[in-house]
């Protein structure tokens, strides 16, 4: 996998099952530019190429403030219309192997909607996540307005894309927003737990479930059907079930 050493708003750990990559723009509480976005693209680029775990996080007690204000404030209808944000949090989604997100403190506006793009989402207690682009003029356009109602429910989707709710840690938690909470200091160690359960799976299974899982509900059952067919073929599946077998029965 080619080095990113060249990036400028991501620090990048390239491991042996998984990527981990930090918003780095402390500066402007790690808000969502162009830059990163271009970024983003070459991560997904090299994670499609050669499917790791990816496990994002932020810098300095905040994840993604949301997108980069003073370019917004620029952008018109043709920059709306290329879907700048909603297309590199779609790339994101549809990546073979799992996404966790690491949120610190604010997860706010395309913070949230990058968040939410994730296959999972553990909090810090200082975490503040939500959609306050209508108090902008704008909308939350880069997933909010779908992944949120899935994720929790229309009612309190509504109450935070409309009315500007913000949830905190305990809110998030008890809405299932977010799965753990742990201290900061323990974040990236509850992250990489995660991770390392994941690892354990046969990695050709958790792809093609990740998939099968986000296709649309039309294509169920015959998807599922096709995928286990495919899977009952690998040589992972034989050498998996046989040693479940010979340790049941050395019990």
């Amino acid at each position: 996998m080619a080095g990113f050493e060249h990036f400028t708003t991501l620090q990048v750990t390239v491991g042996g099952d998984r990527i981990s990559a930090v918003l780095n723009r402390p500066e402007v509480r790690n808000a969502i530019d162009q830059a990163m976005v271009d970024e983003l693209h070459e991560l997904c680029a090299a994670l499609e190429s050669d499917p790791k775990i990816l496990i994002l996080s932020g810098t300095n007690g905040v994840f993604a403030s949301g997108a980069d204000i003073a370019q917004l404030r620029e952008r018109r209808r043709e920059d709306a219309l290329r879907g700048i944000n909603s297309s590199i949090f779609h790339r994101i989604a549809k990546l073979p192997m799992p996404v966790i997100a690491a949120l610190d403190g604010y997860a706010l506006g395309g913070g949230a909607e990058l968040a939410f793009a994730a296959d999972f989402r553990l909090a810090t207690p200082s975490v503040k996540i939500g959609n306050p682009e209508t108090s902008l003029g704008i909308m939350a356009a880069a997933g909010a307005t779908w992944r949120l109602k899935e994720l929790v429910g229309e009612p309190l989707a509504k109450e935070i894309l409309l009315a500007g709710r913000i949830l905190n840690a305990e809110e998030a938690l008890a809405a299932r927003l977010v799965t753990e909470v742990h201290d900061a200091g323990n974040l990236l160690d509850a992250a990489n737990a995660l991770a390392d359960r994941i690892a354990k799976q046969d990695p050709l299974a958790v792809r093609i479930t990740k998939s099968v899982f986000h296709a649309p509900a039309e294509a169920h059952p015959v998807i599922d059907t096709l995928a286990q067919g495919i899977l009952f073929e690998s040589e992972a599946k034989f050498d998996r079930m046989q040693a479940f077998l010979e340790r049941k029965k050395n019990k």
